[in-house]
């Protein structure tokens, strides 16, 4: 006969047999699984982050921002080669995950730590819902390409976007490795369908065969005029705001060095060269995609769908058989990567909570490795606060990603940061040119920061000024508590202090009725031996008190006499507490409350039972030397014992 529980055997029957904790080592990812599942979401960010810097551009310069396109681009390609740098250097010195985090706290403390902790926090939840709504958007496109006017799919977003992050927490709550199975394949589907575009449409503009995308289409952005974007400083204020934007390709760069515990040895130098690729692979996409929507003019659509990379590839396959074919193709494989760059958060921010939580930062809870040995509860709460700004923002890329850029941003700030502050204080090589890249690594991202929060304050942006100073707070409010409670816990005691103090050991048991669970608490009661033992019963209803005293005096099963207390308000925990301060009012005596807890495996046993045994011990707990002991029996163990034929037993 098995003891578990249903609850768990339906966990087991759907997250697979369980794991050893001896098996984490098993659990390492090597490089091309680590490239598919970590660079995920930094690779796909390609399929929406020149559509983005359009989306600044055009209603202000119309058909000049295609032109401005580009040099923007060269802007976020600058970046991403001093981050790539950056970070290189932080997966070779810091090989636990954590990433700016570890790196923050390790060069300015704990306390400063906790803002890339939010940062990364915030950007992992944001990262799920951007990328899946993305790519559902990728699938709207493409049966609004294929199919014509599919506008009653727009009313799927939601769903769609619900059940992917569902089936997301599903398949890494089954465990890492099988995670980075599954997950793996889309990145390189994508890289080779974009690949496929860039070079079909290379073939075609070389013999002059690819055409330009409608600007005056139905639902695209209103184009501005180029005269009146400039008057209106379109020079500087448009173009930070487009390079903002454009920011967001850069999401996810930070992943791998959040989840280097998931490498395999040596993880500094498996990280690094993870990083490299992954780097590259970006700053190619990211740059063919703009190039293509410079000559295409692919431009975005109010509300989202068709998408620039999707018109790009429509344009550039054209039409017929094979070039549906091919449109079809790229846009699965975009809304795959996509669906899957949104797993990179669920193997980040696992990891980065749970090394949070050692610091005593957050819930020692989100440390424990669960069935699997994910870190489940990390999991689940990643899942929930991601579906619960999804179904606020109705899904909508726009408005996510003006939640987005400032904590991704926030962190490389901190990671550059601290990694200037290592450097300065040792004698290396290269140093200053170390201290030189990382230093102005943290400058930009420091703009982008704060012009992030500027232009797009009023558009979504204010909600994370105001929860980054609050998480702070929260999370250094947590940390303050444990160590409170430490220092009360932990404190030191004279010699022989766990010897008893009191002269006199009395026992309590409860009761509310003679049966079993009460015959094994007086049982229980007398293996204490103890200086004296009662059977107390609060007389409630004075006719059952009577009832239960005389059934009492007339059994032979204990030799303990009842006691009957009378409770006329009702005031159960409140009489109890006066009974037991009253006997221990003495100083010397000590008390022990043991509390039969009947338990109940079936719904309706607990429907018709209601336990206050919880509520006793929360009561009494607050009184010096009691002690409270619920003693749990199982009544539907006597009940299969009555059935079988067996006389039911106290144990």
């Amino acid at each position: 006969m098995t003891l578990d529980r249903p609850a768990y055997r339906i966990k087991r029957h759907l997250l697979g047999k369980p794991l050893t904790t001896e098996r984490i080592s098993e659990e390492k990812l090597n490089n091309r699984t680590a490239l598919g599942v970590l660079a995920s979401d930094c690779i796909s960010s390609s399929a929406y982050g020149s559509e983005e810097m359009l989306r600044v551009l055009v209603p202000v310069v119309g058909a000049a921002a295609f032109t401005l396109l580009m040099p923007v681009t060269g802007a976020i390609l600058l970046v991403l080669l001093l981050l790539t740098l950056c970070y290189s250097d932080v997966v070779m010195i810091y090989t636990r995950a954590g990433g700016s985090y570890v790196v923050a706290r390790e060069n300015f403390g704990p306390d400063i730590a906790q803002i890339a902790a939010v940062a990364l926090l915030v950007d992992y939840i944001v990262t799920v819902a951007v990328q899946v709504s993305a790519g559902t958007n990728a699938l709207i496109s493409l049966a609004h390409l294929v199919g014509g006017d599919f506008t009653g799919l727009d009313h799927l977003q939601i769903p769609v976007s619900v059940g992917v992050i569902v089936l997301l927490a599903y398949g890494n709550l089954r465990g890492i490795r099988e995670a980075g199975r599954a997950f793996a394949l889309p990145a390189y589907l994508f890289m080779a369908a974009v690949g496929l575009v860039l070079l079909v449409a290379a073939v075609r503009g070389l013999t002059g065969e690819l055409p330009h995308a409608d600007l005056h289409a139905a639902g695209v952005v209103p184009l501005g005029t180029p005269g009146d974007g400039w008057l209106y400083g379109a020079s500087l204020f448009i173009v930070l705001r487009s390079f903002a934007n454009g920011g967001s390709s850069l999401t996810g760069l930070e992943a791998i060095s959040n989840g280097i515990s998931a490498f395999r040895e040596p993880q500094g130098r498996n990280a690094r060269r993870t990083l490299i690729t992954m780097s590259c692979v970006l700053g190619v996409l990211v740059l063919g995609v703009s190039t293509l929507a410079h000559f295409t003019h692919a431009v975005p659509y109010a509300d989202g769908t068709p998408t620039v990379i999707a018109q790009e590839a429509h344009l550039a396959f054209g039409g017929g058989m094979l070039g549906t074919a091919g449109l079809v193709f790229v846009q699965l494989a975009t809304a795959l990567v996509l669906y899957t760059g949104a797993n990179t958060p669920f193997t980040g921010f696992p990891f980065l909570a749970s090394f949070v939580a050692e610091d005593r930062f957050l819930p020692r809870l989100l440390t424990r490795r669960g069935h699997r040995l994910a870190f489940s509860n990390g999991i689940i709460a990643l899942t929930v606060v991601s579906l619960a700004l999804l179904l606020v923002t109705g899904a909508s890329v726009d408005k996510l990603v003006a939640l987005y850029a400032i904590g991704v941003f926030t962190a490389f700030t901190m990671a550059g940061a601290g990694l200037t502050a290592y450097h300065l204080r040792r004698r290396e090589p290269y140093r200053r040119v170390k201290i030189a890249v990382n230093g102005l690594a943290a400058v930009i991202s420091a703009a982008v920061v704060l012009i992030f929060a500027v232009t797009k304050f009023t558009e979504g942006a204010w909600l994370v000024v105001v929860v980054f100073p609050l998480g702070v707070w929260a999370l250094i409010r947590i940390n303050r508590e444990y160590r409170r409670e430490a220092a009360a816990l932990q404190s030191l005691q004279p010699p022989g202090a766990d010897r008893p103090r009191d002269l006199r050991h009395l026992v309590f048991v409860l009761v509310e009725t003679l049966d079993l669970a009460t015959i094994k608490a007086l049982r229980y009661a007398h293996e204490l031996r103890p200086d004296e033992i009662r059977a107390v019963h609060f007389a409630i209803d004075e006719a059952y008190g009577r009832r239960l005293a005389a059934r009492w005096e007339a059994t032979a099963a204990t030799s303990v006499s009842l006691e009957l207390v009378e409770c006329p308000d009702r005031r159960l925990r409140h009489a109890m507490k006066e009974l037991a301060a009253r006997t221990t009012e003495d100083g010397r005596t000590s008390l022990t409350v043991l509390v039969p807890r009947r338990m109940y495996t079936n719904v309706l046993g607990k429907l018709l039972h209601r336990g206050t045994g919880e509520q006793m011990a929360k009561a009494l707990g607050q009184l010096p030397h009691v002690a409270v002991t619920i003693l749990p029996f199982d009544v539907s163990r006597a009940l299969r014992a009555l059935e079988e034929g067996r006389a039911p037993q106290p144990d």
